[in-house]
């Protein structure tokens, strides 16, 4: 009972502090702009508490799933002062934009935090070369940039690396205070692999599947997000990533795999398939945990993680990801049932928000980024759309929403229980 208090508390936290700031975000900016805002309310339903500004009334409703704030001028038009629909296209615009913003900001910031907190980053220098076939670097080689793509963290090593597809690379180094081109051939490692992403619980990686490639050999024999891969041939993984990751690659064959889905035991029997990596066969040093570093290596980690939630997005619009993977309410609460710890809770925290933010500003009515694109065509046409024909648009995206939510919500269902 305890537990189940305590997840519900984490549960209503986060809703209700993610709705606020993206609300209160709208608020300010509207505030600033001199529009009239009639009312500020978290959540939806019954009204159970209230009290009424100067001007604006603000409100705490019973469900914790959304929030709004309603502007004068806002849905119609009003010559009243401080009418929304008066002001000006660059500071509604404004006032859109502003809800998303927040939540994208709060996100990266957080993120950062906790980045710079955690340290343990691998620098860009070489300790030790560990193969013959790589002749022309040297231990104590900085690598600046490969095929003049910039390298500032590990994985911008082996993100160029795979680019290269084997060919010969163009390496930019710091050798002995000197700046240096040398080319060098990456070793081809084989590995076999199923089609899956492992989560994390805290700051390590657990055999818990995250997520699946569309047309993998995971997905074909039916694996979904969630299930925690407990055995591979007949040995444990002891919940750890690397080994679950390990005991594929080395199988020959089929694996037969012993997977804890919702409680229950399964056994799945899945064909890995071959993928080729690339490495630079070298052994990086790491780096010192200063305050400077830290922030350096952060700020680099906290890029690239944004960077991913837009590629992510950009997978999903191209088929590359599956709908399936998308997660509602009811997903995002199993997981916060699962997170252990203030810090696991505050990166959840960041990475929901981040991923709010961005999804909020596509430019698909009735999201905000949807009220963008109708704001610039109104700038263009230098009259709004006819009310009916707005109506319209934003009742179609609406109805498209509600089904998708549906869906994410069936999926959910399906997952947790």
């Amino acid at each position: 009972m305890i537990d189940f208090l305590l997840t519900a508390i984490k549960i209503i936290f986060l809703l209700g502090f993610l709705i606020l700031i993206h609300e209160g975000g709208h608020f300010i900016v509207a505030k600033l702009c001199k529009v009239k805002v009639n009312e500020f309310a978290i959540g939806f339903g019954p009204t159970i508490w209230r009290k009424q500004g100067k001007e604006t009334k603000y409100a705490l409703r019973l469900i914790p799933l959304g929030g709004f704030v309603s502007m004068e001028g806002e849905d119609r038009y009003s010559e009243e002062k401080g009418s929304f629909s008066k002001t000006s296209i660059p500071k509604r615009i404004a006032i859109v934009l502003a809800g998303g913003t927040v939540n994208i900001v709060f996100g990266l910031l957080v993120y950062f935090a906790l980045s710079g907190i955690t340290g343990n980053y691998i620098s860009q220098t070489i300790d030790q070369v560990n193969s013959s076939e790589i002749t022309q670097l040297q231990s104590g080689d900085r690598i600046l940039k490969i095929n003049d793509k910039s390298i500032h963290l590990n994985s911008d090593i082996e993100i160029a690396l795979e680019k290269t597809e084997g060919a010969e690379a163009k390496i930019l180094l710091e050798r002995n205070g000197e700046n240096i081109e040398v080319y060098q051939k990456p070793i081809e490692n084989k590995i076999r692999n199923i089609g899956i992403y492992f989560g994390t619980q805290g700051d390590e990686l657990i055999s818990e599947i995250m997520a699946i490639y569309p047309e993998s050999p995971a997905e074909e024999v039916g694996l979904q997000t969630n299930d925690k891969i407990v055995e591979i041939n007949g040995e444990s993984t002891n919940n750890d990533a690397y080994k679950a990751a390990e005991l594929i690659s080395n199988s020959s064959g089929k694996c037969n795999l012993l997977i804890e889905r919702n409680g229950e035991l399964l056994k799945i029997e899945v064909e890995p398939q071959e993928t080729i990596i690339y490495s630079l066969g070298v052994t990086m040093e790491g780096a010192e945990n200063n305050l400077q570093n830290n922030i350096y290596y952060a700020f680099w980690d906290t890029t690239n993680f944004s960077l991913s939630i837009i590629e992510n997005l950009k997978m999903l619009f191209t088929g590359k990801v599956s709908a399936n993977q998308l997660m509602g309410p009811i997903g995002i609460s199993e997981v916060v049932a699962e997170t252990e710890g203030i810090s696991d809770f505050v990166y959840l925290l960041a990475l929901i928000s981040l991923s709010l933010g961005v999804t909020n500003l596509l430019p698909f009515p009735p999201l905000d980024g949807g009220k963008v694109v109708l704001l610039i065509i109104e700038g263009i046409r230098k009259k709004p759309l006819k009310e009916n024909i707005e109506i319209g648009i934003q009742m179609t995206g609406f109805a498209l929403i509600i089904m998708l939510s549906i869906y994410v919500a069936y999926n959910d269902v399906l997952r947790v229980f």
